[in-house]
Order: C-alpha cells, then structure tokens, then sequence
C-alpha cells in the first residue's frame, strides 16, 4: 500500500484581483501559510499561470516551479475543466459557455471547439514540463439535454453523442499519451461523464484508451444519490486524482435530486465546506489507501453557506487529520511463528 498526499488545495475558487489571490507566487505563500503544501491550478487563469508559455517554454516551466518551491508547497496537478467542457458544447448551451472561451471565438461554435481542443494540446505538453503523472478535465457534454428519458430518446441518440465525444478527445488523449500523462475526467453533472455508467460508455468508445482516467469527487455522487463508497471498489483502477469535496442531500416532501430550479442554498443536495455535509471521509481516505492510491488529496472549496477563506482554513486541518500513514508491517506479525514450507506441509498433513 502507498500513503495519499496533502493537504493540497485547488486554486481555482481563490484566484482574485485583490492580494494575495491575485498572482501566482503570493497565492502560494497565502496557501502554505494554512498548512497546504499542494496546490493545483487553473490553467484557464492568467493569474496562475500562462498555458501557451508552459507548454513551450522549459525556462518558464522552472520559474514557476520555483516560485512554488520558494513558497512551500508543490504543484500537484494542472486543470482545463473550463477548457474541456467547451470540447463538446450542445447548442442548447452556447451562449452560456461561450463566456469560458476569448471574445474572438464567441458565436462561432466550431472556431470555440477548436480553440478549447488546441487548449487541451498544450495542457499535455505543459503537464510533461512540470513533470506531472496526471491531469484533470471536463468531458463537456452532448447528450445532458436527454438525461431523463422523456420525450422518449430516438434509438441510438446516446451511442451516437459517445461516438461523436471519443472521435474529439481521441487525438488530445493520444497527446497526452505521448506526454505520459493520464487524462483524468471529473465525473460531474452537466458532463456526459457524469456517473460510472457514463464513464464506461465513453471508454468503450475510445477503444479503451489507457489515458482514460477520472477524478474522484465524493460530493458530486451524493447530489446524484450514487454510492461514492462502492465506486471506489468498482473503479479503483482509474481513479488517479481526487478531490476532497463535502456535500449534503437533505430531500423534502417538495424537492428531491433535481432540486426544483431553487437556488444553491435552498437545493435538498448543495455542497458544504469540509465537515460540514455528510460525506464520510474516515471511510473514503480509508478506501483509497486500501486500493494503494498515492495522489494529492486537493481540497477544492465550494460552500453556500461559509466564508472561503474560513472554508481553506479548516480544509487543511482537515485533510491533515484524515491522511493515513500506511503500514509496513502486518499487525499481527508479532504472532508469527517463523515456520518453513516444509512445516507448513506438516501443519496441512501433506508429510
């Protein structure tokens, strides 16, 4: 078994214009100085980074990294949800996530695919500067409009979306194969990958390429209802990143998974800081460690209720309390009677 890393924590809900969320290097001293020692970034956010730069320069790459060397902490992993989820945007959504996208692309759908595809390329390139293993995506999403089978779908709609989503991500996923990099898919509502189901549907469809690998979010499950702990037993193999995420699902007599349009606040299922949902974390760091994962535990905040800063504050400390340092040894080793093969025939009546 190998011991999970952290605490860490996702820049992206922190990046600001003010001090000290509005650069690179005073993000991470603020970071470090609550007791992360991670950080993982948002590529799509000039005041984190410059992708373009990354992804060409090793010169560039080295400052950065020094800069979070300088600060205390390591950078853990680079992110493109934004980015991947403009790879397949249903029309139904195009004006919505033309605001992911520059100005220079905004209503022109294939100009904005192409933009967001040749983003993903550089994000491969990028992640095998920095010397990373894994990176983490959105699938973006054809077919969500027909999440509830009503009107009834036309016979080969869904199999159809999949074909169409692996024949975009297929060449980025080969990129990211060369760069030695897994392609971890968060697997989140709004996303054609948004359960297990859907996740398999779209690994069969690119041939089960071996860069197809997901982020696990506990609190994305919850909303859904999912058993987030048996996940882990079905999918072990392919969770390379994870989010340390809480969430709550309190359904009443009016509203239950879809949440009725209300806002975030008033949904039955809303996120929560760290402690603050239902989420049994005990169980899942536990889990994990079971299956030998040894990525980052990243805190990504993401609360209706509680301050941000409040929120990164306890994240650390509670990331910090929940690690496990694998054993190295069986427990009851000090019970071992030291006998041989030939004695253990002996025991079984084999002599």
């Amino acid at each position: 078994m190998k011991s999970i890393k952290g605490p860490a924590i996702f820049l992206a809900q922190f990046m600001g214009d003010e001090a000290p969320f509005n650069d690179f290097k005073s993000i991470c001293n603020w970071a470090a100085d609550l007791g992360f020692i991670g950080v993982q970034i948002p590529t799509w956010d000039s005041r984190a980074i410059d992708l373009k730069l990354a992804a060409e320069s090793m010169t560039y790459v080295d400052e950065v990294k020094g800069i979070a060397k300088d600060a205390g902490v390591e950078i853990t992993e680079l992110s493109t949800h934004l980015q991947g989820q403009l790879v397949a945007v249903h029309p139904a959504y195009n004006e919505m996530f033309d605001g992911f996208a520059p100005a220079e692309v905004h209503g022109n759908p294939q100009a904005r695919t192409d933009w967001a595809i040749n983003q993903l390329m550089m994000a491969a390139k990028a992640s095998q500067n920095f010397g990373l293993n894994a990176h983490v995506t959105f699938s973006g999403a054809l077919a969500w409009p027909y999440i509830y089978p009503w009107p009834q779908r036309p016979a080969g709609l869904v199999e159809q979306a999949f074909e169409e989503l692996a024949k975009r991500w297929l060449p980025i996923l080969n990129a990211f194969d060369e760069a030695g990099v897994d392609l971890c898919y968060e697997i989140h509502p709004g996303e054609d990958l948004h359960d297990g189901l859907t996740f398999e549907r779209f690994l069969e469809a690119t041939g089960n390429h071996k860069r197809v690998n997901m982020l696990y979010d506990p609190s994305h499950y919850v909303l859904q209802q999912m058993d987030y702990l048996q996940h882990i037993d079905i999918y072990h193999e392919f969770i390379k990143m994870f989010h340390v995420k809480d969430a709550e699902f309190n359904p009443t007599g009016r509203a239950g998974v879809y949440g009725g349009y209300a806002n975030w606040v008033d949904r039955p299922g809303r996120f929560r800081s760290l402690g603050d949902g239902e989420i049994d974390f005990g169980a899942i760091f536990s889990k994990l460690s079971q299956y030998g994962f040894d990525g980052w535990a990243v805190m990504e905040w993401e609360c209706c209720i509680k301050d941000s800063l409040q929120g990164a504050i306890e994240g650390a400390e509670f990331i910090e309390a929940h690690l496990i340092q694998v054993t190295e040894k069986a427990f009851d080793d000090f019970a071992d009677s030291g006998v041989d093969a030939e004695t253990n025939r002996k025991i079984l009546g084999l002599s």
